[in-house]
């Protein structure tokens, strides 16, 4: 069995906690208690299952809103892809609404959704930080849980500086009650998620040596290079030589390498491939079912219609499901950034305009995500997927320390070679020089779809600016402009209204 089926199949009977997201310092109200939980080592690895399995699962845990809006990899993609020219989705429902046009408020379910998955894994993280001393597990099983949770957790409160700002804040020490959170300044946080990861990068594991599916030395260091990225962002100092230095530590490591065939790493049997992928959101078609992650990826990608020209071009056999949901398509701007030999190029046009947002056969297709192995075979599930979603790949840190060259803050000959490196894996050729703007681009074609392109466009000043548009940006069929305040998204509603200490955020 492979090792992430038996972490996930662990959550299925794992620790349930508290559903009221909002009073994040709250003990649990049921009769599953901390100090039942972590007073055997079974309960107190199931609680640390629940840690990671957040990312994973729902299972009914953010009261008053439903699963499908609150699964950490659905909600995450909605709101880094599509408001982007990567993305845009046919469906008319609460839960998108506004996203594909740029047009969401505080009442869009996924903004909602995303918020309150990081904030229920940052609770499932503080719960377990304040009870695992108590444990009778050995203690340097314990010191090395303990690190991971602080990863997750800084993770999910980079989630929330980035898409958000200001917001709630609080960590294990604070005390148990009915207490509403304090707000953090989105600098102050940006101070405490560089701190937290610089602190647990020794504690866990070396590269090549962490059970899959968990956080080890190069996934912390892979974070502080996301992070440090996007400091002048976040803070408004640029750190692009820490970026660069925490890029190379992974790059260096040598517990990872990029996999020669691009399109292995988003199939059913990704999990294979830890030479590149160096931390993923594991799926299991068969003992961890969600609509959340890898179903939604595959499924909301195809229709019938998409799926028969594939194969009529003899571009796809099959995806490996019966979902064929006809929801998420990319823009014909976002196309023209790939030239036929790029073997990244997994972009069928349908139409060269998108005139109407609900219609899934107006722009171009994408058959990046499929429930197949690298073999050809079909998922183990028909109806739930099994390709795990790479939370970091090291393309990107040849990428991130390829922009900070750019930037003049690191070797601009080695920053060549890595940007040639991800281009040459992709069959195109090599770059002469070093420029932003091929950055941005090479980006884009890289990582598309994996929850980066809001955040860049933002640092590279082309999100809300006239100067880069695509279909349905601002609102418009042609594209326009959009307004600063859409640079952050809004703390829902529920969360505004009830907690006092939440007031507008810095921009």
């Amino acid at each position: 069995m492979r090792t992430t089926t038996i972490l996930i199949s662990t959550l299925l009977t794992g620790l349930l906690l508290a559903s009221c997201v909002r009073d994040l310092d709250r003990m649990p109200t049921n009769d599953v208690t901390g100090t039942k939980v972590f007073a055997t080592e079974e309960g107190t690895r199931e609680a640390f299952a629940k840690v990671y399995g957040a990312w994973a699962l729902t299972e009914g845990d953010v009261a008053g809103i439903d699963d499908g809006f609150t699964g950490f990899t659905r909600a995450f993609f909605n709101l880094q892809e599509l408001p982007t020219d990567e993305a845009k989705c046919a469906w008319n429902d609460e839960a998108v609404n506004g996203l594909s046009d740029g047009t969401w408020d505080a009442t869009t379910g996924f903004v909602a959704g995303a918020y309150y998955r990081s904030i229920i894994q940052i609770k499932y993280a503080n719960e377990f930080l304040a009870n695992v001393d108590s444990s009778p597990l050995k203690p340097e099983e314990k010191e090395l849980m303990k690190a991971e949770a602080r990863f997750v957790r800084a993770f999910q409160y980079w989630v929330l500086m980035d898409l958000y700002g200001d917001v709630p804040f609080i960590t294990e020490q604070d005390p148990t009650g009915k207490a509403a959170p304090k707000k953090i300044a989105r600098k102050e946080l940006y101070d405490y998620i560089v701190s937290e990861l610089r602190a647990v990068e020794p504690l866990l594991k070396p590269a090549g040596q962490q059970v899959y599916g968990r956080a080890g030395q190069a996934a912390a260091q892979a974070l502080l290079a996301r992070v440090y990225l996007n400091a002048e962002v976040y803070t408004g100092t640029g750190h692009y030589a820490e970026a660069a230095e925490y890029a190379e530590k992974v790059i260096a490591g040598g517990g990872h390498k990029l996999h020669p065939r691009y399109k292995d790493l988003f199939g059913a049997d990704n999990h294979k491939f830890t030479d590149e992928i160096i931390l993923a959101v594991p799926a299991d078609g068969q003992n961890a079912q969600s609509w959340s992650g890898a179903t939604f990826f595959v499924c909301a990608s195809y229709n019938k219609d998409m799926l028969d020209k594939l194969k009529e071009k003899k571009l796809l056999d099959g995806i490996g499901t019966n979902g064929q949901w006809g929801g998420n398509r990319a823009t014909p701007t976002f196309a023209k950034l790939f030239t036929p030999e790029d073997s990244r190029n997994l972009l069928l046009k349908a139409t060269d305009t998108i005139e109407k947002l609900n219609d899934f056969n107006q722009g171009v297709y994408v058959y990046k995500y499929t429930n197949v192995t690298s073999d050809g075979k079909p998922g183990s599930h028909p109806d739930y997927c099994d390709m795990d979603f790479p939370l970091f790949r090291l393309a990107e840190m040849y990428l991130i320390y390829a922009e900070c060259a750019a930037r003049g803050a690191a070797d601009k000959g080695k920053g060549l070679d890595y940007l040639n490196q991800i281009r040459s894996r992709a069959g195109i050729a090599p770059a002469g020089s070093l420029e932003l703007s091929q950055i941005i681009d090479e980006r884009g074609r890289e990582l598309y779809w994996e929850g980066h392109r809001r955040t860049d466009l933002i640092r590279f000043g082309l999100f809300t600016s006239g100067s880069y548009l695509w279909e349905w940006k601002g609102g418009k069929a042609s594209g326009a402009a959009m307004t600063a305040d859409r640079l952050l998204y809004p703390i829902p509603a529920s969360d505004a209204l009830t907690n006092p200490n939440l007031r507008p955020q810095s921009k």
